[in-house]
């Protein structure tokens, strides 16, 4: 019974696409079954008066960051979200073209108690292509195809809040990047499974991620905060040491391999929060997902 499940949505904007936003509400009312409750949250700007009745608004004076925003949404439907079952997370520039969405996501959390993240299929609206890095897995060549995978699109899923409850929120520090990933390490290290769903999918203009001012610097700084809080020691200069090569081998321009040493040098001597190393079977489990805490 998928009923019983309630869902609700956050929402994050910075005011600055109205009539995005407006469309995405109206494709989260347009979904089967129970209606969804939504929470829309401002990011330094006013929203409420802004949105269609209804929806709840959380004005916050300031930008806090992808993961600080989304953080306010959860707490919005009470601590760790426990007013609702399940919390939809949304881009505000994207769209649900199916009414079943919330329905499939009922569907599969009630089917499976171990379930507890749903990473959405991104397709761009116009041409229904899903980009490799939309695809959260090594073997990224057929989107179309739903699996286990270790982590999720922060844009587009959809998170038991049990999840949140047993081992807390985003990483509001993070501002951007990996913060997902950081969740995302968590939640398997306590026993919970992420799905990618083919059949989930969320309309987004295609995009690079590089369009934020500040992603060659948060990348390199939350991927050493990302070892540092969740790796054993042993894995953490392995796993850094890959991912310097990676960038080094992908050419980036001077201004950009610039401000990545910045970002890297940062995740060295910035508090990271607190390191809660995830477990050996944890990374075991991890490699056979495909996917090794080294990659």
């Amino acid at each position: 019974m998928t009923a019983g499940l309630r869902v609700g949505a956050v929402i994050i904007t910075m005011g600055n696409r109205p009539d995005d936003l407006k469309a995405l509400i109206d494709s989260v009312a347009r979904q089967e079954g129970d209606p969804v409750d939504v929470v829309v949250v401002g990011q330094g700007v006013r929203v409420t008066g802004q949105v269609p009745a209804g929806v709840r608004t959380v004005d916050l004076p300031e930008n806090l960051g992808i993961p600080g925003g989304r953080n306010a949404g959860i707490e919005a439907f009470g601590p760790g979200g426990r007013d609702v079952d399940v919390l939809l997370f949304l881009d505000d520039d994207g769209l649900l073209p199916r009414t079943d969405t919330a329905e499939l996501c009922r569907q599969a959390f009630a089917e499976d108690p171990e379930l507890g993240i749903i990473s959405f299929r991104i397709a761009d609206p116009d041409t229904g292509v899903t980009q490799r890095r939309h695809v959260p897995r090594l073997r990224a060549s057929d989107p179309m195809r739903s699996s286990r995978v270790t982590t999720f699109l922060g844009g587009a899923n959809a998170v038991r809040t049990s999840v949140f409850q047993q081992v807390g929120g985003l990483p509001d520090a993070f501002f951007y990047a990996h913060e997902e990933t950081d969740l995302a390490w968590r939640a398997l290290d306590a026993g919970w499974c992420i799905d990618y769903r083919a059949d989930m999918v969320l309309h987004h203009p295609t995009t690079a991620p590089s369009r934020h001012a500040t992603y060659h610097h948060n990348v390199a700084r939350n991927r050493v905060w990302l070892a540092r809080r969740n790796l054993p020691a042993l894995l953490v200069p392995v796993y850094l040491g890959v991912w310097t090569l990676l960038t080094l081998v992908r050419r980036p321009s001077a201004d950009a391999l610039k401000a990545w040493f910045a970002g890297f040098r940062e995740g060295w001597t910035a508090d990271c929060g607190p390191r809660r190393p995830m477990k050996w079977r944890t990374v075991w489990r991890l490699t056979r997902l495909g996917r090794p805490p080294v990659i």
